[in-house]
C-alpha cells in the first residue's frame, strides 16, 4: 500500500497542502497511470513525480537535461533525508560504481541521470536489474522535433517505456504549445493518457517590450530604476554581446558575469556557481544559461535580443520571480533581429517543413512584441488558453500602448518598396521616405523616385516603427538571403490597393533618464521585504542561512527559500513545534537547522 502523499508532502517538503493540480497528478500515478503535465515555471511539476516516488515501492528514474539541475535537485533532497543521486558525465568510474551499488540495494528512492547516459547498452542493462517505480521526462518538449530545445536522445525515453510497459510515465514541461504537446504524447506513447494542465500565467511577472534605441544603457536604466541591487538574467544572442555587456554593466557599477557554451568549463561552473550563491548578481548569458538555473529570487530577467519563438520566450523569463514576488520580464528589440533571425534559420540545417516551423514561430514571437492587446493575453493564447485581458501587469495594460490609424504610413513605407524594386532593407528605405541624401540614395537615384520624401511628417525613429510593425503583421516579407531585403507578398497589395486598413502602434518619444533609485527600496517593493522590527529579524536569519549554505557548499535557498524566512521573522516560532508549522520546513530540516533558527530568532529580538 502506497504511504499517504499529503503525509509525504508535509513531512518531507513542510508544505502543508498540494498546490493546482498536484494532487491530481500524483494521485493517478499511485493508481499505475501515466500522463503528461503542463505547469509553468514555478508551479511545482517537481513535486509531481518525487513525491510519487516517495510513495512507491523501488526506485523512480528521472530524465534531467542538464548536469547542474540534476546536481542542485539531488542536494536538495538529501537535504531533506531523501536517497537520491544522479548518473551522469560528471562522474568517476568509482562514483559511478558507488551510484549503481546504492540503487541495487535500495538506496535510492530517485536517480536522476542524463539523456545522453540513458542511450547506452551498458546503463540500458543496468536499469533491466532494478525495481523501477516511476519514469519521469522532465523538461519533456525536449523530445519533440518541433519545440525549441529539441534533444535527440530524449527520443530514448520512448524505448525505455517500451522496456518497462506497466511502469507509469510522467512527463513534464513549462512550454509546449498545443503542436508540441501532441508530438510529446505521441513520442512516448501517451495519446491515450490524461493531460494535467495548470494556468501558464505568471501574474507576478511584469512584461515589458521596448523598441531598441541604445540597447545598453535602456537596459542599465531599467535596472537602477527597477531592480538595483538584485539578482537577473540578461540574455543576448551572441557570446560576445554576452561578453561585452557584462563587461560594460559592470563598468558602471553593475556587479555582472558572462555565460555562454564557449567559456571554459570551469569558468562556466564558477560562474553558475557565483549566481546561485551571491545576493545581487546579474549574469549575461546566451541560451546556454537555462533549465539548469533553479534560483528563486531572480527578479528580473531582460532580452537585448529577440528570442526564437514564443516558448523560448516563456521559459527564460519564467526564471524571474520562482518565489511567487513580483519580478520583471523585460525586453528591448529591433527589426535587424528578426532579419538575422530569420537568415539564421534559412541558413541552418533542417528539413522545409522544418524552417517553414521555425520562420511561423518566430512570426508568432513578432507580433508578440508589436500586439497593442494585453502581453499576458496574447501569451496565453499562444499556449491555447483563454484569458480575459486586462492584467494591469504589463506595459500595454499599464497605459504605454498608443495607437493610431496608420493604413497611409504603411502605404508609403510599402509604395517605397515597390518604387525601389524590392531591393532595399528599412533603413535605405526610411532615407528615401524622409528624403535623406546618402551616397546610397544618391547613387541608386533614388531621389527622383516619387516615393522621395513623402514620408516627412514622420521622423526615422517612428518610421522604424511602422516597418517593424509590417514585418511583424505579416504585411511584407523580410528576404533574409538578400540581407533583409523587404518583399511585397498578397497582403502588402491587399493594403495597398485600399482592401485593409491598419491601426498601428505609436512610437514613445525617448523617455529622460530617470532618477536612480537605492537598492533597498527597490528590494522592498520587488521581493516584499519586511519592514520595521521584522525586517531586522529576516536579515539576521539571511545571514545564518548564508553561512550555513557556505559551510555545505550549497546555494542558500536549498536551506531555505526567503518565503520560509519572511515566515520565520513574521511568526516568530519559540519551540521546535512552532517551527514545524512554518510553510517549507520538514523533518529532516527541522532536526538540521531547527536549533540553529531558533537561537538565530532568539538573538535578534532582544
Amino acid at each position: 500500500m502506497p504511504a499517504d502523499p499529503l503525509e509525504v508532502l508535509r513531512k518531507t517538503f513542510g508544505y502543508p497542502a498540494f498546490r493546482g493540480r498536484q494532487a491530481e497528478v500524483i494521485g493517478h500515478v499511485l493508481k499505475g497511470g501515466s500522463c503528461l503535465v503542463l505547469m509553468p515555471t514555478g508551479g511545482g511539476k517537481s513535486l509531481c513525480y518525487q513525491v510519487p516516488a516517495l510513495c512507491l515501492d523501488g526506485m523512480a528514474l528521472v530524465i534531467s537535461p542538464l548536469i547542474a539541475l540534476m546536481h542542485d535537485q539531488v542536494s536538495a533532497l538529501e537535504l531533506l533525508g531523501v536517497g537520491a543521486a544522479y548518473y551522469n558525465s560528471s562522474l568517476t568510474q568509482a562514483q559511478k560504481q558507488s551510484v549503481r551499488s546504492r540503487a541495487r540495494a535500495g538506496g535510492l528512492k530517485l536517480l536522476y541521470v542524463a539523456p545522453e547516459t540513458l542511450n547506452t547498452d551498458f546503463f540500458q542493462g543496468f536499469v533491466d536489474g532494478l525495481n523501477i517505480s516511476l519514469l519521469a521526462v522532465d523538461e519533456a518538449h525536449c523530445v519533440s522535433q518541433w519545440g525549441h530545445d529539441f534533444r535527440p536522445d530524449y527520443l530514448e525515453a520512448a524505448k525505455l517505456r517500451e522496456r518497462l510497459p506497466r511502469t507509469p510515465l510522467v512527463a513534464l514541461t513549462a512550454t509546449a504549445d498545443p503542436a508540441t504537446r501532441r508530438e510529446i504524447a505521441a513520442r512516448l506513447g501517451l495519446e491515450r493518457d490524461p493531460v494535467f494542465a495548470s494556468s501558464f500565467d505568471r501574474p507576478n511577472l511584469r512584461y515589458e517590450i521596448v523598441p531598441r534605441g541604445s540597447g545598453r544603457e535602456q537596459l542599465l536604466e531599467f535596472i537602477r530604476a527597477r531592480h538595483s541591487g538584485e539578482a537577473g538574467i540578461v540574455y543576448c544572442l551572441s557570446r560576445k554581446k554576452a561578453e561585452e555587456t557584462a563587461a560594460w554593466l559592470s563598468s558602471r557599477g553593475v556587479p555582472s558575469l558572462a555565460y555562454h557554451a564557449g567559456l571554459d568549463a570551469e569558468v562556466r561552473r564558477r560562474h553558475q556557481g557565483r549566481f546561485l550563491t551571491e545576493d545581487g548578481l546579474v549574469v549575461c548569458a546566451t541560451i546556454a544559461f537555462g533549465m539548469g538555473i533553479d534560483k528563486p529570487d531572480v527578479r528580473f530577467v531582460a532580452h537585448l535580443d529577440l528570442p526564437k519563438s514564443v516558448e523560448g520566450y516563456y521559459q527564460e523569463t519564467g526564471r524571474a520571480g520562482r518565489d511567487g514576488a513580483p519580478a520583471s520580464a523585460w525586453m528591448a528589440y529591433g527589426l535587424g533581429d528578426a532579419v538575422q533571425l530569420r537568415r539564421l534559420v534559412e541558413q541552418g540545417e533542417g528539413s522545409p517543413e522544418f524552417k517553414r516551423s521555425q520562420q511561423i514561430k518566430l512570426t508568432r514571437m513578432l507580433g508578440l512584441c508589436e500586439g497593442t492587446d494585453c502581453r499576458r493575453r496574447m501569451l496565453l493564447e499562444y499556449f491555447g488558453e483563454e484569458h480575459a485581458g486586462g492584467c494591469g501587469n504589463c506595459d500595454n495594460c499599464l497605459g504605454q500602448a498608443a495607437t493610431f490609424d496608420g493604413t497611409q504610413a504603411a502605404r508609403k513605407a510599402l509604395s517605397s518598396v515597390a518604387r525601389t524594386g524590392e531591393r532595399f532593407g528599412a533603413g535605405h528605405l526610411i532615407d528615401v521616405l524622409t528624403a535623406k541624401s546618402t551616397e546610397k540614395t544618391l547613387r541608386c537615384g533614388h531621389e527622383r523616385l516619387s516615393v522621395w520624401g513623402v514620408g516627412r511628417e514622420y521622423d526615422a525613429r517612428q518610421w522604424a516603427g511602422v516597418f517593424r510593425q509590417l514585418v511583424a503583421g505579416g504585411w511584407v516579407d523580410v528576404d533574409a538571403e538578400a540581407f533583409g531585403a523587404l518583399r511585397l507578398n498578397p497582403r502588402s497589395w491587399e493594403l495597398l490597393k485600399g482592401g485593409a486598413t491598419l491601426r498601428l502602434r505609436e512610437e514613445a518619444a525617448p523617455q529622460a533618464p530617470r532618477p536612480k533609485v537605492k537598492a533597498s527600496a527597490t528590494r522592498a517593493v520587488a521581493q516584499a521585504a519586511p519592514a520595521g522590527r521584522d525586517a531586522g529579524v529576516f536579515e539576521a536569519l539571511r545571514a545564518l542561512r548564508r553561512r550555513l549554505a557556505e559551510e555545505k557548499g550549497l546555494p542558500p535557498y536549498v536551506v531555505f527559500h526567503d518565503a520560509t524566512l519572511k515566515e520565520m521573522a513574521a511568526l516568530r516560532p519559540r519551540t521546535l513545534e512552532e517551527l514545524a508549522r512554518i510553510h517549507g520546513v520538514g523533518e529532516a530540516k527541522l532536526a538540521k537547522y531547527g536549533r540553529d533558527f531558533l537561537e538565530a530568532l532568539r538573538a535578534a529580538a532582544l
